[in-house]
């Protein structure tokens, strides 16, 4: 999993709400490894205070509770908040009840039981897009996939699309050599590519780089350095 993804959850606070003390133990204690903040609750009631206090930004809760069951507790928080990021723990999977659950509007589900692996991959998708994704190209250069912007120590560095096309395509080829078919195919589509515009194109993408980071394979492509 994207380790840049991981870090941004450090910038949000969590609400735990789960009846069972053991389970929301073992939840929480691996919460507080990801977000800056992590509150939790027993019950809805409890729940819904400490959300009123609290504001957190993203809401794992189970279904089954004393006083307020999770249902409940997340039309109350609808009424008034479409914003929060809802994420449901069920041991359901009934399509009737999972419907109940999007109309609710909520983000993401996660069926018992719930693994590290598990409840960090559902909070990952329940952000859905809110998080931004940073490939690294090494000696501090990183590509925002959200703004599809290019950063040299903080520095933006402007880009054309095809720059951008074949960054892409390198990091997602990343441990092998990019042969130039392969170019071709992605960059130039429909429209054939001589061996001279894609020396030119090199030549013009190393010039607008503050630093080389590909490597030129001969008679077969082109690769990312090692970093």
């Amino acid at each position: 999993m994207n380790e840049a993804l991981i870090k941004q959850l450090k910038n949000y606070k969590i609400l735990c709400i789960e009846d069972e003390e053991i389970i929301r133990n073992g939840i929480v204690n691996t919460l507080k490894y990801y977000f800056k903040e992590v509150s939790e609750a027993s019950n809805g009631l409890e729940a819904y205070d400490i959300y009123k206090e609290n504001k957190p930004d993203i809401i794992l809760c189970d279904i089954e509770m004393p006083k307020l069951n999770g249902i409940k507790l997340i039309e109350k928080i609808r009424e008034n908040d479409l914003d929060v990021i809802v994420i449901m723990i069920t041991a359901y999977s009934s399509e009737e009840y999972l419907l109940e659950l999007i109309n609710l509007h909520i983000n993401h589900y996660i069926t018992k039981p719930i693994s590290s692996d598990t409840l960090l991959t559902g909070i990952i998708k329940a952000f859905a897009g809110k998080l931004d994704e940073v490939l690294s190209f090494g000696n501090d250069l990183s590509f925002h996939m959200k703004t599809y912007q290019l950063f040299y120590k903080n520095e933006e560095i402007i880009l054309r699309k095809r720059d951008i096309d074949f960054l892409l395509l390198l990091h997602k080829n990343k441990n092998q050599v990019l042969p130039y078919s392969l170019i071709e195919d992605s960059l130039w589509k429909d429209k054939s590519m001589s061996t001279s515009a894609l020396k030119t194109f090199i030549k013009e993408f190393r010039q607008r780089m503050p630093v080389d980071f590909i490597k030129n394979v001969q008679q077969i492509g082109y690769k990312l350095e090692d970093f």
